[in-house]
């Protein structure tokens, strides 16, 4: 019997050492999407004091002359005008406004007096992908790798529980960052009546 302890340990080790190479692995694998994950949601978190996906811009243009009543006139001598290129998507009137509408860009120009409010948005590259990729806008072909990505968390998270023999790990310290981290989320509710 005085032999199970060692035989037992020596699994147990064997295991412990198993898990952190494959932990470790898996925490490798993990990075790049961390990441991107941890980069969108502390953007999606701040929706409301900033534009993650978009810079705005807006500038004034004074053309020092009414529009002609032909929208498509009064367009070309706005883009003209200011030297842009390109088609608009849409040309309209609104009121006494000409509306001239590009992908991410849009003129808003005085027919009376030639006031040209020019507002564009121009995207802002990782945080407008990170978003997309985070709130599974490339629908089904994503939702495997985000899936996996999940389950991939879920491993760390578990494995990384039983790393550590003893005190330092799940039956000693290791339990109270468990349940601290545990308690954290569910405090929240029951204060925020969720």
């Amino acid at each position: 019997m005085a032999d199970a302890a060692p035989a037992t340990r020596r699994v147990g080790a064997r295991l412990r050492n198993w898990l952190r190479a494959i932990h470790r692995d898996v925490g490798y694998s993990a990075v790049g999407l961390t990441v991107v994950y941890a980069a969108s949601g502390l953007a999606v978190n701040h929706v409301a004091d900033w534009d993650a996906n978009f810079v705005r811009t807006s500038e004034i243009h004074e053309l020092g002359t009414a529009l002609p009543a032909d929208d498509q006139a009064a367009s070309r001598l706005v883009l003209d005008k200011l030297g842009i290129g390109g088609t608009p998507k849409e040309v309209y009137r609104e009121g006494d406004e000409l509306e001239i509408l590009f992908e991410h860009r849009t003129l808003h120009a005085a027919s009376t007096t030639g006031h040209v409010v020019d507002e564009a948005q121009k995207p802002r590259f990782f945080f407008r992908v990170a978003n997309w990729l985070h709130l599974n806008r490339g629908k089904k072909a994503w939702t495997s790798f985000a899936d996996a990505y999940a389950v991939a968390l879920l491993y760390l998270a578990l494995s990384g529980i039983f790393m550590l023999p003893g005190r330092r790990g799940i039956v000693g310290r290791g339990a109270v960052f468990v349940l601290l981290g545990g308690a954290i989320p569910i405090v929240y509710v029951i204060l925020a009546k969720g």
